[in-house]
């Protein structure tokens, strides 16, 4: 019978057990703080094994460096003993949703999601803190050698550990944030998939910065573009001079190799801009009459009389380019330009999601730039070529459905009902740009700096609009509103209540404005609320060698009083790598409560005083994991049983105790 760890990977053994396969030379052994062996590495034989010169000691090299790093790194390779308690008084449709919140410090929550989510994320999106000196609050490690000059907010977490606002007078003000940053990336990138992406929002204070520890986590290679958003369209003047209108996206995959590409095109009549395009269909370009093309072979071209993905239409694009009802009427090359690459283009034409943009013919007629889809092209050409093409009109990104700062506090200002909540919310127009970037309507989202919950709303919208299933998992830590800000006094003490109460709201908004489309009640507008805790167990469950004789008569259960069934259910779902979405069906078998999880994937029960009737009829299900608490079994040969009677009713189901 096997007892679960309760509490997160310890990232330092599984990393130097993948060195060991690479390099079993380097393995050596050391002590623990408690005198036992364990493994270790040899890190200068490793450096060794790396180098096809002799290694010196020179410690000059091309990197970004700054006091912290190495303590992040470690930091980011520690287990720690914390869980998640799920809060249903704060959720909606807590039993049936497959969207997630949490509250709680970021990097404890991504510690916590390792098992659970490791490389099943498809996208990950953050706003974090830009560090302008008044808007980045973390917890503070090194109190004793920065009281000289931090700002101390006066306010704990649940384990009491103070926190402060890294403001400007820090002597340590770029590298708190390098660091708070470099460990939070080096968790979350693990938790992405092999062709996952993250897209971060940046302005110009850290803007280097991130740059560098993006190349260093993601790997240089990795980088796909930083995109340019403009933020408003009156700038605040930072300078004497300067008017600063935009911020940046910094977009990365998890592996170039994976990547499958996103939806891109850069469109702008003033001024270049890197780009998101909303469409869901790529781009093929023609090849005129006489030139002969590479690609024109099996699988790179559409026969006349093939049929393309566009919106029944007679439309005239060319002198000889005809389309109509959605048929060629000639052949077409598809040909990959500047922007996608030929591989990527052969598989757009395979699998149909094609579109056709407008020719260098049209481009010197109207003197624009190319639209994107023939679908924003109709309205202003008309249905003929009589139309002489007077309509067109090029939007800026403003104006193009990218949204501002101002659409952002707009937006949360109708919803909520109230002005001045947050400082700067990302409008949901933006977010949805970047979300229909990633070509999958099914995918998994995490953003981990929430805030007002912009991401969640976002997510909930495009699944209205094009019946998407696609699930989110916000964090954010429950930050205290300033009492004298408009949040406090309407009555939201912190962040996260803001977080949640937008989502409720704009979930109850989306359905009533969709009330006549079709499937619309399948929406799902709900979220399960998880809050950060220390762990169920007590630390006797973690260290039971430090037990002492006189202690062991005071405890009846290494599990705390004050925590319920839920409770337990939640940190062993997480144990055994499973997701916190999963359906959670709780029943009553003879006068136990019992938890079945994903259609027998987990079944627990952590009453006391387990008898064999419910060990049969748990056992008659066949499940793949069952837990129990080992308290609930009075003596030794109770377990026994319980292990001989799954041998012979279940014999594949693994037993796991608490």
């Amino acid at each position: 019978m096997k007892k679960l760890n309760m509490q997160t990977p310890n990232i330092t053994e599984q990393n130097i057990e993948q060195i060991a396969k690479l390099f079993p030379h380097v393995i050596t052994e050391s002590q623990d703080e408690h005198g036992n062996t364990q493994k270790a590495i040899d890190f200068d034989l490793l450096k060794q094994s790396l180098s096809n010169v002799l290694v010196d000691d020179s410690d000059e090299r091309y990197r970004l460096d700054w006091p912290g790093k190495k303590a992040s790194l470690l930091k980011a390779n520690t287990p720690i003993n914390k869980t998640l308690r799920p809060c249903r008084e704060d959720s909606v449709n807590f039993d049936t949703t497959e969207n997630v919140y949490i509250e709680g410090d970021n990097f404890e929550v991504l510690k916590i999601l390792q098992e659970s989510y490791l490389g099943k994320i498809k996208m990950i999106y953050i706003d974090p803190p830009y560090n302008t000196g008044k808007d980045f609050i973390y917890k503070d490690n090194y109190t004793a050698k920065k009281a000289d000059y931090e700002e101390e907010l006066g306010t704990t977490d649940e384990d009491d550990n103070k926190l402060f606002k890294n403001t400007d007078t820090n002597g340590r003000f770029h590298s708190d944030w390098l660091s708070m940053m470099y460990e939070r990336l080096i968790v979350a990138r693990d938790l992405l998939k092999e062709d996952g992406v993250i897209f971060i929002s940046i302005d110009d204070n850290e803007v280097h910065n991130l740059r560098e520890i993006g190349d260093e986590v993601f790997g240089e290679e990795n980088f796909i573009v930083d995109l340019v958003w403009e933020k408003k369209k009156k700038g605040t003047f930072l300078s004497k001079t300067i008017t600063n209108i935009k911020e940046y996206i910094f977009v990365y995959s998890k592996s170039i190799n994976n990547f499958q590409g996103l939806i891109g095109e850069i469109n702008s009549e003033t001024e270049t801009y890197p780009c998101v395009n909303a469409s869901n269909k790529r781009e093929i370009r023609r090849v005129p009459v006489g030139i002969i093309s590479k690609y024109k072979e099996k699988n790179y071209f559409l026969k006349k009389g093939s049929k393309i993905s566009v919106n029944t239409m007679d439309l005239i694009l060319h002198t000889d380019l005809v389309i109509k009802e959605g048929v060629l009427a000639e052949e077409l090359v598809i040909e990959g330009n500047w922007r996608y690459r030929q591989d990527l283009m052969k598989s757009f034409a395979l699998k149909k999601e094609l579109y056709i943009t407008q020719d260098l013919y049209l481009r010197r007629i109207v003197k624009e730039p190319r639209y994107k889809t023939l679908k924003d092209l109709l309205p202003r050409l008309g249905k003929n070529k009589d139309s002489k093409y007077k309509d067109f009109n090029i939007n800026n990104l403003f104006e193009d459905g990218w949204g501002s700062n101002e659409d952002g506090e707009e937006e949360l200002r109708l919803l909520m009902d109230n002005n001045g909540l947050l400082e700067f919310p990302k409008p949901a127009k933006l977010i949805k740009k970047i979300i229909t970037s990633v070509r999958d309507d099914d995918l998994l989202i995490l953003d981990f700096f929430s805030g007002s919950a912009t991401t969640a709303h976002a997510v909930m919208q495009l699944n209205a609009e094009d019946n998407g299933k696609r699930k989110f998992i916000m964090v954010q830590l429950p930050e205290a509103t300033d009492e004298k800000s408009e949040a406090y006094k309407a009555g939201y003490k912190t962040i996260a209540e803001i977080g949640k109460e937008r989502i409720r709201r704009a979930g109850n908004k989306i359905v009533e404005e969709n009330q006549d489309k079709a499937g619309i009640e399948q929406l799902d507008i709900g979220f399960r609320v998880y809050k950060t805790a220390s762990s169920n167990m007590k630390d006797v469950y973690y260290h039971p060698n430090k037990l002492s004789q006189g202690e062991l008569f005071d405890l009846a259960s290494n599990i705390k009083e004050d925590r319920t069934p839920d409770d337990l259910l939640t940190q062993v779902i997480l144990d055994l790598g499973l997701e916190l979405n999963l359906p959670i069906e709780k029943k009553d078998i003879h006068g136990n409560t019992v938890f079945i999880v994903q259609s027998k994937a987990l079944v627990a029960c952590f009453d006391d005083n387990i008898n064999t009737k419910i060990i049969d009829e748990i056992a008659q299900l066949k499940p793949f994991k069952v837990v129990f608490k080992d308290a609930s079994f009075a003596e030794s040969k109770d377990r026994i049983n319980l292990e001989e009677r799954f041998k012979r009713l279940s014999s594949e189901t693994l037993i796991t105790v608490i």
